[in-house]
C-alpha cells in the first residue's frame, strides 16, 4: 500500500502526517518551531530551523509507521501564509530572520502606500488590503536596509519564497524555485486574474522579479525529491487556510469552514468568480485545481490559539490547552471580563494594525477560570464578526460552518461558538484537515484518488453543536464585545500622529 506525505508547516510547529486512502491518519511526527519577538510588534523565525525541523518530523513519521520514501506516492504541503524568507540562490543561506505573518514592523510602510493613493489598484488586483500582515512590505523592508541585500537581489543572487516555496527548493536541493497559487495570491504582488506578478505593483514597491518564484497550480506534479531515499513527486501545495477549505470538502459555492489554530481563518468557496468584498474581507485564490482556479472570500483573526499560548507561556495560567475547556465549564459565565487579543493588531474586518490587546471588565472577583473563559469566547467573538462580514459580501446566509484545527477539539469553544453565531458547527472526526487537504491536492494530481467525489465519500462528521442561546442574550453578548474592542482600537498608533 501506497501512502500520502503531508509536511505540515505551521507557524508554531512542524508536523508531518502519514494518511492512506481512506483519509485516515497512520502516522504523525510534530516538533515546534522557535518564535521570537525581538521588537514590539517584531515576529520572526528561523528559517533553517523551519527546513531541518520539517525534514526531520518526516523521517521520525516514516519510521513511526516502518515506511520508506518507497512506500510514499506522493507529498503535499500546507503551510504558515505570508511569511517572508530571502536566501542566496547559491547557498541557501538567509540573508536573515523569516518575517512572521503576524509581525507588524511594515505597518507605517503599508499606510505610507494607501496615502500614495494605491489602496484600489493593489484591491483590485490581488483582492487584498494594503496592510503588513501580507509579505510585499515584508519583501520590501528586507531590501531597503541593507544597500548590500538589494544589490545582491537586483543582480540575481538572492531569491524571495513563502514557507511552501522555501521548502520545495530545499527538497530539491535549490533545482526548484516555485510558488503555489493560493500561497503567491497572499503577497500583494500577485494579481490573482491573471495569475501572474503584477509588473505595476513590483515597480511601486521596488522588487526585482528575478527573486520571484515560478507561480504554479495547487494540484500538479510541481518538483521531486529524493531526500527520503526515493524519488517522490511534490504534487500538491496549498496555503493552509485553503488547504482546509479544501479538507473539509467545501467544493462548492457558498460552503465555508473555520480554523481555529494559532489565529483564525474563515474561508467561504465562491466558485470560479473572484467576489470583491465591502466589508473588509479579503478576495484570494483558493486552489488551482484540475484546469480550473477557485476563489474564495476570507476573514483573517491575527490571533486565536496564541491567544491560549499566551495564558499558558506568559501568564501562567494554564498548563496545557486542554485545560481550558474545564476551567471555562466550572463557571456560567465570564463575570462581565472581555479579552481583546490584539496582541498584533486586529485583522478582519478592522484591519487596525495599531489595535493592541486589552482586557476589561475586571473586579475583586475576576479569577483565573474567568480570564481563561474570555480568552476562549474571544475566539468565538472575532469569528462573528467575520462571518456577519461574510454574510453580507456574499449575499448567503450560512446554514452551517464547518469547524477545524487545533482547536475545534475543545467542546466549550465549539458549543459558544454554535451560539454566538447562531448557526450549527459541524466538526469533523479528522480535525486535521490542513495536512489532509494538501494531501488530497497531491493525490490527485498522481492518480492516488480519482475525482472529489471518492475524496467526499472519506468525510465522516465528529459532532454537530447546535445553538442554545436566545437571541437577545447574543445581541447582549455581542454588543459588550464591540465596547471591548473599541477599548481596544488604535491603542500603539505613534505619538507624532
Amino acid at each position: 500500500m501506497k501512502y500520502i506525505m503531508a509536511m505540515d508547516a505551521g507557524t508554531t510547529s512542524a508536523r508531518c502526517i502519514l494518511f492512506d486512502h481512506s483519509g485516515t491518519i497512520c502516522a504523525m511526527a510534530q516538533r515546534e518551531l522557535t518564535v521570537t519577538f525581538p521588537k514590539e510588534g517584531w515576529v520572526e523565525q528561523d528559517a533553517r530551523e523551519i527546513w531541518e525541523a520539517q525534514l526531520a518530523v518526516c523521517h521520525e513519521a516514516l519510521q513511526k509507521a516502518g515506511l520508506t520514501g518507497e512506500d510514499i506516492a506522493a507529498i503535499g504541503i500546507p503551510n504558515q501564509r505570508e511569511t517572508t524568507i530571502v536566501w542566496d540562490r547559491q547557498t541557501g543561506e538567509p540573508v536573515g530572520p523569516a518575517i512572521v505573518w503576524q509581525c507588524r514592523r511594515t505597518a507605517e510602510a503599508a499606510d505610507a502606500l494607501k496615502r500614495r493613493g494605491l489602496a484600489d489598484s493593489i484591491r483590485r488586483k490581488t483582492g487584498l488590503i494594503i496592510d503588513a500582515y501580507f509579505s510585499a512590505t515584508k519583501l520590501q523592508w528586507i531590501l531597503d536596509r541593507d544597500k548590500s541585500v538589494r544589490a545582491r537581489a537586483e543582480c540575481g543572487e538572492l531569491l524571495f519564497g513563502t514557507v511552501e516555496s522555501w521548502l520545495i527548493w530545499n527538497l530539491t536541493g535549490g533545482v526548484v524555485h516555485c510558488t503555489e497559487y493560493s500561497n503567491a495570491a497572499r503577497t500583494m504582488l500577485f494579481n490573482i486574474h491573471t495569475l501572474d506578478w503584477d509588473e505595476d505593483i513590483l515597480r511601486e514597491l521596488n522588487i526585482p522579479r528575478q527573486m520571484l518564484p515560478q507561480p504554479v497550480p495547487s494540484s500538479g506534479v510541481m518538483a521531486e525529491t529524493e531526500v527520503f531515499g526515493a524519488r517522490i513527486p511534490i504534487a500538491g501545495a496549498a496555503g493552509d487556510q485553503q488547504a482546509a477549505l479544501f479538507g473539509q470538502n467545501c467544493f462548492e459555492p457558498g460552503e465555508a469552514k473555520n480554523t481555529y489554530g494559532t489565529g483564525c481563518f474563515l474561508l467561504m468557496n465562491t466558485g470560479t468568480q473572484p467576489v470583491e468584498s465591502r466589508n473588509g474581507l479579503l478576495t484570494t485564490v483558493a486552489w488551482g485545481f484540475d484546469g480550473t482556479v477557485s476563489y474564495a472570500l476570507e476573514g483573517s483573526v491575527f490571533v486565536a490559539g496564541a491567544a491560549i499560548q499566551w495564558l499558558r507561556d506568559e501568564l501562567g495560567l494554564i498548563h496545557s490547552a486542554a485545560e481550558t475547556e474545564e476551567l471555562a465549564y466550572r463557571i456560567a459565565d465570564t463575570g462581565g471580563v472581555y479579552l481583546v487579543p490584539a496582541f498584533v493588531g486586529l485583522g478582519a474586518p478592522y484591519w487596525d494594525s495599531y489595535a493592541r490587546g486589552t482586557l476589561v471588565g475586571m473586579t475583586r472577583g475576576t479569577g483565573r477560570a474567568h480570564i481563561v473563559r474570555a480568552a476562549l469566547e474571544s475566539l468565538a467573538y472575532q469569528t462573528a464578526d467575520v462571518l456577519e462580514a461574510m454574510q453580507n459580501d456574499s449575499g448567503i446566509a450560512l446554514r452551517a460552518l464547518k469547524a477545524d484545527g487545533g482547536a475545534s477539539r475543545n467542546n466549550f469553544l465549539m458549543e459558544f461558538q454554535g451560539d454566538i453565531v447562531g448557526v450549527p458547527i459541524v466538526r469533523p472526526q479528522c480535525v486535521e484537515t490542513t495536512a489532509l487537504g494538501a494531501a488530497y491536492l497531491a493525490g490527485l494530481a498522481v492518480g492516488y484518488w480519482n475525482d472529489v467525489e471518492e475524496i467526499r465519500r472519506n468525510t465522516a462528521t465528529d459532532r454537530i453543536f447546535a445553538p442554545q442561546m436566545s437571541q437577545e442574550q447574543r445581541e447582549r453578548l455581542m454588543k459588550d464585545w464591540h465596547r471591548a474592542v473599541q477599548c481596544a482600537s488604535g491603542w500603539a498608533v505613534p505619538a507624532d500622529r
